[in-house]
Protein backbone atom coordinates (compact mmCIF):
# COMPACT_ATOMS: atom_id res chain seq x y z
CA UNK A 1 0.00 0.00 0.00
CA UNK A 2 1.37 3.04 -1.13
CA UNK A 3 1.96 6.13 1.58
CA UNK A 4 -0.73 8.84 1.92
CA UNK A 5 0.85 11.91 1.60
CA UNK A 6 -0.72 15.76 1.39
CA UNK A 7 -2.18 16.91 -1.56
CA UNK A 8 0.18 19.14 -1.68
CA UNK A 9 3.81 18.81 -0.49
CA UNK A 10 6.66 21.55 1.09
CA UNK A 11 9.30 21.45 -0.89
CA UNK A 12 12.69 22.27 1.53
CA UNK A 13 15.42 23.08 -0.73
CA UNK A 14 15.00 26.79 -0.27
CA UNK A 15 15.18 26.37 3.70
CA UNK A 16 18.39 26.30 4.06
CA UNK A 17 21.31 27.73 3.38
CA UNK A 18 20.95 27.61 -0.47
CA UNK A 19 18.59 30.24 -0.09
CA UNK A 20 16.49 31.55 2.66
CA UNK A 21 19.37 29.90 5.74
CA UNK A 22 16.06 30.25 7.82
CA UNK A 23 17.05 29.64 12.13
CA UNK A 24 15.72 26.60 13.56
CA UNK A 25 13.07 28.57 15.15
CA UNK A 26 12.02 29.64 11.41
CA UNK A 27 12.18 26.05 10.62
CA UNK A 28 9.97 24.95 13.62
CA UNK A 29 7.56 28.00 12.62
CA UNK A 30 7.71 27.12 9.25
CA UNK A 31 6.67 23.38 9.67
CA UNK A 32 3.82 23.92 12.15
CA UNK A 33 2.14 27.18 9.37
CA UNK A 34 2.63 24.04 6.91
CA UNK A 35 0.62 22.07 9.42
CA UNK A 36 -1.78 24.25 9.91
CA UNK A 37 -2.83 24.51 6.59
CA UNK A 38 -2.76 20.75 5.37
CA UNK A 39 0.23 20.38 4.34
CA UNK A 40 1.80 17.41 6.32
CA UNK A 41 4.13 16.08 3.60
CA UNK A 42 8.10 17.58 3.63
CA UNK A 43 10.21 16.87 0.50
CA UNK A 44 13.83 17.10 1.28
CA UNK A 45 17.08 15.64 -0.62
CA UNK A 46 20.25 14.92 0.89
CA UNK A 47 22.13 17.01 -1.25
CA UNK A 48 19.83 20.41 -0.62
CA UNK A 49 22.11 23.31 1.32
CA UNK A 50 25.45 20.97 0.41
CA UNK A 51 24.29 18.28 2.33
CA UNK A 52 23.49 20.24 5.48
CA UNK A 53 19.04 21.26 5.16
CA UNK A 54 18.04 17.86 6.51
CA UNK A 55 19.75 18.36 9.62
CA UNK A 56 18.63 21.78 10.02
CA UNK A 57 15.24 20.60 9.39
CA UNK A 58 15.96 17.82 11.98
CA UNK A 59 17.10 20.17 14.64
CA UNK A 60 13.95 22.36 14.15
CA UNK A 61 11.42 18.98 14.50
CA UNK A 62 12.75 17.38 17.38
CA UNK A 63 12.69 21.20 18.97
CA UNK A 64 8.52 21.83 17.33
CA UNK A 65 7.57 18.04 19.37
CA UNK A 66 5.69 17.55 16.48
CA UNK A 67 4.38 13.96 17.15
CA UNK A 68 6.36 11.89 14.04
CA UNK A 69 2.97 10.59 12.40
CA UNK A 70 1.32 13.52 11.98
CA UNK A 71 4.06 14.47 9.37
CA UNK A 72 5.69 12.41 6.06
CA UNK A 73 8.99 12.47 5.24
CA UNK A 74 10.55 12.28 1.80
CA UNK A 75 13.70 12.18 0.88
CA UNK A 76 16.10 11.27 -2.35
CA UNK A 77 20.07 10.20 -2.56
CA UNK A 78 22.32 9.38 -5.30
CA UNK A 79 23.55 12.79 -6.45
CA UNK A 80 27.10 13.22 -5.39
CA UNK A 81 28.25 16.74 -5.23
CA UNK A 82 31.79 18.44 -5.15
CA UNK A 83 31.58 19.77 -1.53
CA UNK A 84 33.56 20.26 1.54
CA UNK A 85 31.09 17.79 3.03
CA UNK A 86 32.29 14.97 0.59
CA UNK A 87 35.63 13.89 -0.52
CA UNK A 88 34.44 13.48 -4.62
CA UNK A 89 36.40 14.92 -7.96
CA UNK A 90 33.65 15.27 -9.92
CA UNK A 91 29.66 15.84 -9.68
CA UNK A 92 28.69 12.05 -10.43
CA UNK A 93 26.10 9.30 -9.01
CA UNK A 94 26.29 6.84 -6.80
CA UNK A 95 23.47 3.80 -6.75
CA UNK A 96 25.45 0.81 -5.35
CA UNK A 97 23.77 -0.88 -2.68
CA UNK A 98 26.33 0.24 0.13
CA UNK A 99 25.83 3.62 -0.50
CA UNK A 100 21.96 3.97 -0.86
CA UNK A 101 21.62 2.13 2.42
CA UNK A 102 24.30 4.15 4.52
CA UNK A 103 22.37 7.28 2.47
CA UNK A 104 19.20 6.43 4.00
CA UNK A 105 20.75 6.03 7.45
CA UNK A 106 22.45 9.22 7.42
CA UNK A 107 18.95 10.99 6.14
CA UNK A 108 17.27 9.37 9.21
CA UNK A 109 20.35 10.51 11.67
CA UNK A 110 19.67 13.83 10.08
CA UNK A 111 16.16 14.11 10.13
CA UNK A 112 16.13 12.83 13.96
CA UNK A 113 13.75 9.89 12.90
CA UNK A 114 13.29 6.08 12.90
CA UNK A 115 11.82 6.14 9.06
CA UNK A 116 11.52 7.98 5.79
CA UNK A 117 7.99 8.07 4.39
CA UNK A 118 9.41 8.05 1.07
CA UNK A 119 12.86 7.23 -0.11
CA UNK A 120 13.59 8.36 -3.91
CA UNK A 121 16.49 7.80 -6.22
CA UNK A 122 17.42 11.51 -7.22
CA UNK A 123 18.24 11.32 -11.23
CA UNK A 124 18.46 8.34 -13.27
CA UNK A 125 22.58 7.50 -13.39
CA UNK A 126 23.67 5.02 -16.74
CA UNK A 127 25.74 2.91 -14.01
CA UNK A 128 22.60 2.03 -12.17
CA UNK A 129 22.28 -1.90 -11.16
CA UNK A 130 18.72 -2.75 -11.01
CA UNK A 131 19.16 -5.70 -9.03
CA UNK A 132 21.53 -3.82 -6.63
CA UNK A 133 19.14 -0.90 -6.26
CA UNK A 134 15.99 -3.67 -5.23
CA UNK A 135 18.11 -5.28 -2.37
CA UNK A 136 19.05 -2.06 -0.64
CA UNK A 137 15.38 -0.79 -0.89
CA UNK A 138 14.00 -4.10 0.57
CA UNK A 139 16.91 -4.32 2.95
CA UNK A 140 15.11 -0.62 4.07
CA UNK A 141 12.16 -1.80 3.72
CA UNK A 142 12.44 -5.08 5.73
CA UNK A 143 13.98 -3.16 8.96
CA UNK A 144 11.30 -0.45 8.61
CA UNK A 145 13.82 2.31 7.86
CA UNK A 146 11.71 3.73 4.64
CA UNK A 147 7.82 2.79 3.93
CA UNK A 148 7.82 3.68 0.44
CA UNK A 149 10.12 3.49 -2.35
CA UNK A 150 10.33 5.75 -5.76
CA UNK A 151 12.18 8.05 -8.25
CA UNK A 152 12.45 11.68 -9.54
CA UNK A 153 13.15 12.68 -12.82
CA UNK A 154 12.85 8.80 -14.45
CA UNK A 155 12.00 8.05 -17.81
CA UNK A 156 8.99 5.51 -18.21
CA UNK A 157 11.77 3.52 -20.14
CA UNK A 158 14.41 3.82 -16.73
CA UNK A 159 11.26 3.64 -14.66
CA UNK A 160 10.47 0.44 -15.95
CA UNK A 161 14.07 -1.05 -15.81
CA UNK A 162 13.82 -0.68 -11.76
CA UNK A 163 9.88 -1.68 -11.33
CA UNK A 164 10.90 -4.93 -12.73
CA UNK A 165 12.83 -5.58 -9.39
CA UNK A 166 10.99 -3.90 -6.38
CA UNK A 167 7.75 -1.31 -6.78
CA UNK A 168 7.87 1.68 -7.54
CA UNK A 169 5.28 4.13 -6.00
CA UNK A 170 6.25 7.83 -6.86
CA UNK A 171 8.26 9.69 -9.69
CA UNK A 172 8.82 13.01 -8.50
CA UNK A 173 9.23 14.71 -12.17
CA UNK A 174 9.12 18.81 -13.60
CA UNK A 175 5.72 19.25 -14.39
CA UNK A 176 4.13 22.18 -15.03
CA UNK A 177 1.89 24.43 -17.45
CA UNK A 178 4.70 25.88 -19.29
CA UNK A 179 6.33 22.73 -19.10
CA UNK A 180 3.63 19.80 -19.76
CA UNK A 181 5.91 17.53 -21.82
CA UNK A 182 5.02 14.50 -19.50
CA UNK A 183 1.20 14.80 -20.39
CA UNK A 184 2.50 14.79 -24.15
CA UNK A 185 5.21 12.14 -24.11
CA UNK A 186 2.94 9.35 -22.37
CA UNK A 187 5.10 9.75 -19.12
CA UNK A 188 1.83 10.78 -17.03
CA UNK A 189 0.08 7.56 -19.03
CA UNK A 190 2.75 5.54 -17.89
CA UNK A 191 2.25 6.20 -14.16
CA UNK A 192 -1.37 5.70 -14.81
CA UNK A 193 -0.68 2.27 -16.36
CA UNK A 194 1.09 0.82 -13.40
CA UNK A 195 -0.48 2.80 -10.44
CA UNK A 196 2.85 5.19 -9.67
CA UNK A 197 1.49 8.42 -8.18
CA UNK A 198 3.65 11.69 -9.85
CA UNK A 199 4.86 14.86 -7.86
CA UNK A 200 5.91 17.38 -9.55
CA UNK A 201 8.48 19.79 -8.83
CA UNK A 202 8.66 23.63 -9.75
CA UNK A 203 4.61 23.43 -10.32
CA UNK A 204 4.55 26.57 -11.56
CA UNK A 205 7.03 26.72 -14.16
CA UNK A 206 8.77 29.69 -15.10
CA UNK A 207 5.75 32.50 -15.40
CA UNK A 208 6.40 34.27 -12.24
CA UNK A 209 10.64 33.46 -13.48
CA UNK A 210 10.97 34.39 -17.03
CA UNK A 211 9.59 37.33 -19.43
CA UNK A 212 9.00 35.29 -22.57
CA UNK A 213 6.58 34.86 -25.43
CA UNK A 214 4.85 32.04 -23.55
CA UNK A 215 5.09 33.76 -19.99
CA UNK A 216 3.48 37.25 -21.49
CA UNK A 217 0.29 35.00 -23.08
CA UNK A 218 0.12 32.83 -19.90
CA UNK A 219 0.14 35.84 -17.64
CA UNK A 220 -2.12 37.92 -20.04
CA UNK A 221 -5.08 35.13 -19.52
CA UNK A 222 -4.69 34.48 -15.90
CA UNK A 223 -5.05 38.13 -15.07
CA UNK A 224 -8.38 37.21 -16.57
CA UNK A 225 -9.27 33.77 -14.56
CA UNK A 226 -8.04 35.86 -11.47
CA UNK A 227 -10.55 38.14 -11.57
CA UNK A 228 -12.74 35.10 -13.01
CA UNK A 229 -12.01 32.50 -10.15
CA UNK A 230 -11.11 35.13 -7.54
CA UNK A 231 -8.04 32.93 -6.63
CA UNK A 232 -4.27 33.99 -7.24
CA UNK A 233 -2.09 33.00 -10.34
CA UNK A 234 -0.67 30.57 -8.46
CA UNK A 235 -3.47 29.14 -7.04
CA UNK A 236 -4.65 28.34 -10.76
CA UNK A 237 -2.13 27.39 -11.80
CA UNK A 238 -1.39 24.81 -9.06
CA UNK A 239 -5.10 23.65 -9.66
CA UNK A 240 -4.66 23.09 -13.37
CA UNK A 241 -1.35 20.41 -12.35
CA UNK A 242 -3.71 18.88 -10.16
CA UNK A 243 -6.50 18.76 -12.04
CA UNK A 244 -4.59 15.87 -14.12
CA UNK A 245 -6.01 12.73 -13.76
CA UNK A 246 -2.58 11.04 -13.24
CA UNK A 247 -3.54 12.62 -9.32
CA UNK A 248 -0.24 15.09 -9.44
CA UNK A 249 1.20 15.96 -5.89
CA UNK A 250 2.81 19.64 -6.51
CA UNK A 251 6.12 20.63 -4.24
CA UNK A 252 5.73 23.90 -3.71
CA UNK A 253 8.93 25.28 -2.55
CA UNK A 254 7.31 28.64 -0.44
CA UNK A 255 8.55 29.30 2.29
CA UNK A 256 5.83 32.72 2.21
CA UNK A 257 4.01 32.46 5.08
CA UNK A 258 0.24 33.87 3.15
CA UNK A 259 1.11 31.91 0.21
CA UNK A 260 1.41 28.86 2.53
CA UNK A 261 -1.82 29.71 3.80
CA UNK A 262 -3.39 30.13 0.46
CA UNK A 263 -2.19 26.71 -1.10
CA UNK A 264 -4.52 24.38 0.36
CA UNK A 265 -7.22 26.71 -2.07
CA UNK A 266 -5.74 24.58 -4.68
CA UNK A 267 -7.10 21.40 -3.39
CA UNK A 268 -10.27 22.45 -3.80
CA UNK A 269 -10.50 24.61 -7.02
CA UNK A 270 -11.75 22.67 -10.37
CA UNK A 271 -11.15 25.07 -13.23
CA UNK A 272 -13.70 25.01 -16.69
CA UNK A 273 -12.57 22.62 -18.55
CA UNK A 274 -12.81 24.81 -20.73
CA UNK A 275 -9.96 27.03 -18.92
CA UNK A 276 -7.86 24.08 -18.46
CA UNK A 277 -7.72 23.72 -22.52
CA UNK A 278 -7.10 27.68 -22.28
CA UNK A 279 -4.23 27.79 -20.25
CA UNK A 280 -2.60 24.89 -22.52
CA UNK A 281 -3.13 26.11 -25.34
CA UNK A 282 -1.77 29.62 -24.44
CA UNK A 283 1.31 27.97 -22.99
CA UNK A 284 2.05 26.14 -26.87
CA UNK A 285 1.02 29.27 -28.31
CA UNK A 286 -1.39 27.23 -31.06
CA UNK A 287 -4.75 25.15 -30.40
CA UNK A 288 -4.97 21.89 -29.27
CA UNK A 289 -3.86 19.44 -32.29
Amino acid sequence: MTTTLSPIVAGTMNWGVWDKNLSTVEIANLILVCLENKITSFDHADIYGGYTTEAAFGEALKRSKIERTKIQLITKCGIQLITDNRNNKIKHYDYSKEYIIWSAENSLKNLKTDYLDVLLLHRPSPLMNADEIAEAIEKLKKEGKILDFGLSNFTSSQTDLIQQKTRVAYNQIQFSATHFNPMTDGSLDYMQIHNIRPMAWNPLGTIFREDTEQTRRLKKLLARLVEEYHFGSDIILLAWVMQHPSKIIPVAGTVNVARIQQLQKAMSLVLDKEDWFEIWTESMGNEVP
